[in-house]
């Protein structure tokens, strides 16, 4: 399939890694979930991995890494290598790769160390000795939690993470050589280590704030090294030295303290790789014999470089990741919010070899072919939000409060249900074609209409107002969510593909009156209203967003949350100055919202001085700023030209639910985009 826009004819040109050639530039790069062998469960060939790896390569992707694939079970603690079985049944699938023309390298992890998301339920088993004990054939918390030296969790400060022994270092390099060998075997065509990278184990080990050994593997630049050294060079001996072997790698790591990062354009101190150390090490890696450096920036401590939110940058790693290709001279790949027209234009100047694509690939599978195709416009942009892909969410008295089926299957798709669960759900065709009415025209009136109408229903959607969105449109105001905007305007063009008639400024009062067979309430919630005084000088959050009512200089949001920080963000990129105030002791005290955007937000506000109070509750709003009360029941008052209310929303059905009246979304129950789409396929799946 040939490009059909010239300025795209970089990313699909061949390049070589060692003695393998990559048909094009783009790389799916590896996602937590995605691994081919499982995630949490006990090692096998996943086949619901397996399915989203195929239909990928089948829509023209150079090379694909999967997700991290453990060298010992988190569950049971087998090794990898020794399930002989799964890497035959690895065999056939990479046949079926490479009839797509696809390269495919597995990832093989050492451990996260003090980066091991530790969950609030098994927080508890860890901190009890007995139940401790007890578990350890099942999962052996100790083991998982292992590091260079004694450091706090990155997500439980007071556990601290044990030491682990040469021995236990010397067993995993024997592991990583078995395991890769058995990938060759099986047709795989490399594989990655993990990683000097985002701090997991093997990147601890490599800093000097993590790593404080006084043996082998600590104190000198090449003792710190040493750990990932011996890896390739045991790979190098088990597979040959042209077997293909990629570093998954950071190149700065971005950190001014345990659990504090460094925020684009701040002045700081580096704790861990600067880019000094960073040019030696570069060089040092491939000097070792690793084939190529698959980059980007950060560790957990600063976990929005590598996992960017949209307050990051576009391109956010690009310039640091081209910078370190000058030290090098194997293949250098770039990950972190890629453009493609960037990665274009980068890679036809020589500053990186291949650009590394993520979520993306979730959002829309298709989207290189729409690409090649000059068809930009109907791809469905990811817009950062990790609220399916990737939520370990991390607040104040909680490790990662994620739920457990969240975190048993991780790399879904709040935009797209059917990824890595296309068992639950898929489009099959309605057994009788009805007559649906959708009154709601935000997100999940929109995502039920789609779903609804590819079963072949005949589908009204009813809006209120001049345009489609809801909500959302609120949501996405502000400057940084472009692709806020972009998924609204994709979701407006994709309805005109179907047959579904969308009948703007009409109001339905009566859901009888429509004469359908099902109807669908998606009306969303409205803002709620807080009993006190001088209320009537605040406006709400969408009053804001939307340009109803505009700011002065000083504005206080009463509110913290994702809504209430994210309008602060804004309101300073403005020129403006925020305060929050919030009656929770954290920030962003909520499941669903992962650390890397919660801790950009919190060292966002810590960077810039951004006034913060939390467990301050509202007393009265005034004409010149705000009554709080602190924790300790001290009274006082906030200056302030205006006052932004972001305490949440109450759900608004048109309707109540009955046998042929649906409600979704947050006239359902508030929550996020995941929950809309969900549960919009939830319901539409069934009519």
């Amino acid at each position: 399939m040939k490009n059909k826009n010239p300025k795209y004819d970089p990313l699909f040109t061949p390049w070589k890694i060692g003695n393998v050639e990559i048909k094009n530039r783009i790389v799916m790069c590896p996602m937590g979930g995605t691994s081919l062998f499982g995630w949490m469960e006990p090692n096998h060939f996943d086949k619901e991995a397996a399915k989203l790896f195929i239909e990928r390569a089948q829509n023209n992707v150079g090379l694909i890494i999967p997700g991290i694939a453990p060298i010992k079970d988190t569950l049971g603690g087998r090794w990898l290598w020794q399930n002989e079985k799964m890497f035959k049944e690895l065999k056939p699938f990479m046949e079926e790769i490479h009839k797509t023309g696809a390269k495919l390298f597995v990832q093989i992890t050492a451990g996260m160390g003090r980066s091991w998301a530790i969950t609030d339920h098994v927080l508890l088993l860890h901190k009890n000795k007995v139940l401790r004990t007890i578990a350890k054939p099942i999962i052996d918390t100790d083991h998982e939690l292992a590091s260079p030296s004694e450091l706090p969790s990155r997500w439980a400060p007071d556990v601290t993470c044990r030491p682990m022994t040469v021995k236990e270092i010397e067993t995993i390099v024997e592991a990583f050589a078995k395991t890769a060998k058995l990938c060759k075997e099986a047709g795989v065509d490399g594989v990655e280590v993990h990683a000097v990278h985002e701090g997991y184990l093997l990147d601890q080990f490599t800093l000097p704030y993590t790593n404080k050994r006084t043996d082998e593997y600590g104190g000198s630049f090449e003792n710190r090294y040493r750990f990932a050294v011996d890896i390739v060079k045991a790979i190098k001996a088990a597979c040959g030295k042209d077997y293909p072997v990629s570093l998954r790698y950071s190149v700065e790591s971005k950190v001014k303290d345990f659990c504090v990062g460094a925020v684009p354009g701040e002045e700081y101190t580096e704790i861990g790789r600067d880019m000094t150390e960073s040019e030696k090490a570069a060089k040092y890696l491939q000097d070792a014999g690793y084939d190529m450096l698959n980059c980007d920036n950060g560790t957990y401590d600063s976990w929005y470089w590598a996992h960017p939110p949209q307050y990051m940058p576009q391109n956010c790693n690009l310039d640091d990741v081209a910078h370190i290709k000058k030290f090098v001279d194997i293949p250098v790949v770039c990950a972190g919010r890629m453009e493609p027209e960037v990665g274009a234009k980068a890679i036809e100047e020589g500053r990186i070899d291949g650009v590394g694509i993520a979520r993306q690939f979730l959002a829309d599978g298709e989207w290189i072919t729409k690409l090649i195709e000059d068809r930009v416009e109907d791809i469905r942009p990811c817009i950062c939000c990790h609220n399916a892909c990737f939520n370990f969410s991390h607040w104040k008295g909680h490790a990662n409060a994620q739920d457990f089926g969240d975190t048993r299957g991780l790399a879904r798709c709040a935009l797209v249900p059917p990824v890595m669960q296309s068992k639950k759900y898929k489009i099959e065709p309605a057994k009788k074609k009805k007559n649906i009415a959708i009154i709601g025209g935000g997100i999940g009136g929109m995502e039920a209409a789609l779903v609804c109408a590819k079963r072949g229903h005949s589908v009204t959607l009813y809006e209120k107002d001049d345009k489609l969105g809801g909500i959302f449109i609120a949501a996405a105001a502000p400057s940084f969510k472009e692709k806020d905007k972009a998924l609204i305007a994709w979701y407006e063009r994709e309805l005109t593909k179907y047959p579904i008639e969308v009948k703007l400024n009409t109001e339905v009062k009566d859901v009888d009156s429509l004469g359908a067979d099902e109807v669908i309430i998606a009306t969303g919630a409205k803002a709620k209203k807080i009993p006190v005084k001088g209320v009537e000088f605040a406006m709400d959050a969408t009053e804001y967003l939307l340009g109803q009512k505009q700011v002065g200089e000083n504005v206080v949001i009463i509110g913290g949350g994702l809504s209430g920080c994210e309008i602060a963000y804004d309101l300073y990129l403005q020129g403006k100055k925020p305060t929050i105030v919030e009656m929770q002791n954290d920030l962003i005290a909520v499941k669903g919202v992962c650390l890397a955007n919660s801790s950009f937000l919190r060292d966002f506000f810590n960077a810039n001085k951004v006034p913060v109070h939390l467990e301050t509750k509202l007393g009265e709003v005034l004409k010149d700023g705000v009554m709080v009360t602190d924790k300790d029941g001290k009274s006082f008052k906030i200056d302030a030209d205006s006052v932004i209310l972001s305490v949440g929303y109450n759900p608004a059905p048109l309707a109540p639910k009955s046998k042929h009246v649906h409600v979704i979304g947050d006239a359902a129950k508030v929550g996020n985009l995941r929950t809309v789409i969900w549960g919009a396929w939830d319901v539409a799946m069934k009519l």
